[in-house]
């Protein structure tokens, strides 16, 4: 019932007219975000990574909320899920179905953004007249896309298959052997070895990325078994934000509390210092040791605390641990400052997020099984 439910969401979700719409923005945005790199006037590369990313991330943050209301508010909103509801179908298996139909659409758009990203990346920001453009970028690129177009004006024309669902599940796998036919072509199509071409660091930074788009996807199903569409998006981008500013609503708080918990327990002498070292491995090979001393407290700093501070301190840890923290799965920040990203620390931004998912999806049938749909 799920994988049925899942894969009729998912042809339901892929033949949204907003979905090709917004792929074609990004696309433009994505391409546009190369000669906008250029005003830096210092790192551009670094500029179009931020961009790129932060276009992706937005673009499926718009994309997750329109979706799932779309497959489910809708059809709560029209009572044609009652033609589900009464047939021998859990209302969990509905809302599982739905999720897994929407998160496949999205992971594949999701994809197609990265693809063009890392094709615009690949030809790198033209700093001066005299860097040479990447034609292997722009004929293979170019023709991806218009082979993809061709391709799906065919098959809606002569099949009548869908035209937006038939040119982004076209292009994507296009693209992708676009990417890998570049990376063994240099910018004149003089041959390299693909692994030197190969950006596995910026990869991960978007694998972190669809996690987060899956994160918001499960919120945005949750918020639309009892809301419409509009407020489906302020929902959505509510908690976009908030995420993206978690530690600023929320981790400032706690700091400035602990600190000045740690300054009365320094007062009271129940502190000593600890030499803290921190291994920062760089993209040249090299290893940053990063050495601090910290004051250590020897009793629990909650109980140097006031009544109000420690209500404070609890609706903060709270609302930290309601709103999902997406900068851990922002990972520009890293590539900007040549970090190396290990892969353990993916596993377990992962690991995070796939519990983020989980704890939303269960919210979704709570609301969904106490939802009148007759």
């Amino acid at each position: 019932q799920i994988l049925a439910i899942s894969r009729n969401t998912f042809l339901e979700s892929v033949r949204q007219p907003i979905l090709l719409g917004v792929a074609v923005a990004a696309t433009l945005l994505l391409v546009m975000s190369n000669p906008l790199s250029l005003f830096t006037m210092e790192d551009d590369q670094r500029m179009l990574i931020d961009l790129g990313l932060a276009t992706i991330f937005s673009c499926g943050t718009v994309l997750a909320a329109f979706i799932a209301t779309n497959v489910l508010g809708r059809e709560i909103e029209n009572r044609t899920v009652l033609t589900v509801v009464s047939k021998p179908v859990s209302r969990p298996v509905i809302v599982l179905g739905k999720y897994l139909g929407v998160a496949a659409t999205l992971a594949i758009t999701t994809v197609y953004m990265g693809l063009v990203f890392m094709l615009v990346e690949q030809h790198s920001v033209l700093q001066t007249v005299r860097d040479p453009v990447h034609v292997p970028v722009v004929v293979f690129g170019l023709g991806a896309v218009l082979l993809g177009i061709v391709a799906a004006t065919w098959c809606n024309y002569f099949y009548g298959m869908v035209f937006s669902s038939s040119v982004l599940c076209i292009t994507t796998p296009l693209l992708a052997l676009a990417y890998l036919l570049c990376l063994n072509f240099g910018a004149d199509f003089s041959s390299q070895p693909a692994a030197a071409a190969f950006k596995g660091q910026l990869w991960m930074a978007l694998a972190a990325l669809l996690v987060s788009i899956l994160v918001l996807t499960a919120i945005a199903v949750a918020a639309s078994t009892r809301l419409k569409q509009v407020m489906t998006l302020v929902v959505t981008v509510g908690f976009f934000l908030g995420g993206m500013l978690s530690d600023w609503f929320f981790g400032r708080r706690i700091h400035r509390l602990e600190d000045g918990w740690l300054q009365l327990a320094e007062s009271r002498g129940l502190t000593h210092l600890e030499e803290h070292v921190r291994l920062v491995e760089k993209t040249n090979g090299e290893i940053e040791e990063i050495v601090t001393q910290v004051s250590v407290s020897s009793v629990t700093l909650v109980d140097m605390a006031s009544g109000a501070e420690r209500a404070e301190f609890l609706l903060c840890r709270i609302g930290r641990g309601i709103v999902p923290d997406f900068q851990v799965l922002w990972l520009s920040d890293a590539l900007t400052q040549d970090n190396v990203i290990p892969l353990g620390y993916l596993a377990q931004v992962s690991l995070y997020g796939g519990l983020s998912i989980v704890a939303a999806l269960a919210v979704a049938v709570v609301l969904f099984q106490r939802r009148e749909v007759g």
